[in-house]
């Protein structure tokens, strides 16, 4: 039983890992959309 706790709670760590990159990867994106320098042909 202590090992099912042990790999349910590794689990669902793992889980919170992996949305806060994701999150963190979205964010930067914007970023880069945001302060992305004009392309010249498009004025």
């Amino acid at each position: 039983m202590k090992k099912l706790l042990l790999v349910a709670l590794a689990a669902l760590g793992g889980y919170f890992v992996w949305r806060q990159v994701q999150a963190d990867r979205a964010e930067q994106d914007l970023w880069t959309e945001a302060t992305d320098p004009i392309p010249a042909g498009s004025r």
